[in-house]
């Protein structure tokens, strides 16, 4: 698993396209427990190497009821972004993750993991690569996560930019991340 991660980490593919260069951010191991699948490291993460070390990071760790030391420990969570490099800066937020990782690498990352109970599916990038083309969109997806499982949970993206969504829907962190700090716990322990 190191050497393939390490071959994702030398990828090129689409730097002509990323306004700071290639620098893939992804964690796994065969033994992780949970999958994580988000949209693309922002800049701070960019920078310092770390997936999810940043506020949204802070954010995901406290919706699933983990400390960083728990969170980092790729038998428990890996990591896999949808674009795995910092696309660049939008007007709001950032700019949509590159399409060419998750086709180029999903699957073969997936296949290495051998006994993941689950995979959290983070904002509606990748909530609409993996779901089926059901008319739903992502609120009412994370409403009733429970027809995706066992498989997949979808989750809103915990982005400070994101902070208008789970205002306008208390329900999310008052009755559904309850479950998903159990569900974690039970998964993990």
């Amino acid at each position: 698993m190191q050497k393939f991660l390490s071959e994702i980490r030398d990828c090129t593919v689409c730097a002509q396209h990323l306004p700071l260069g290639p620098r893939p951010i992804v964690e796994a191991s065969p033994d992780s427990k949970i999958i994580l699948i988000s949209q693309a490291p922002g800049r701070i993460v960019h920078e310092n190497g770390i997936a999810w070390a940043d506020q949204s990071g802070k954010k995901l760790r406290e919706w699933l009821g983990v400390e960083e030391q728990t969170f980092y420990n790729t038998d428990n969570f890996a990591i896999l972004p949808m674009g795995f490099c910092y696309p660049g800066k939008a007007k709001t937020g950032d700019l949509p993750p590159r399409k060419e990782c998750a086709p180029l690498w999903h699957k073969a990352v997936l296949k290495e993991i051998n006994n993941a109970s689950l995979v959290f599916l983070i904002g509606s990038y990748a909530n609409n690569y993996y779901l089926p083309k059901d008319g739903k969109n992502l609120t009412e997806r994370v409403e009733n996560f429970n027809e995706f499982l066992p498989e997949y949970w979808p989750l809103p993206h915990p982005s400070p930019v994101n902070r208008f969504w789970r205002a306008k829907n208390p329900w999310f962190e008052e009755s559904i991340v309850p479950l998903l700090q159990k569900k974690v716990a039970e998964i993990i322990s």
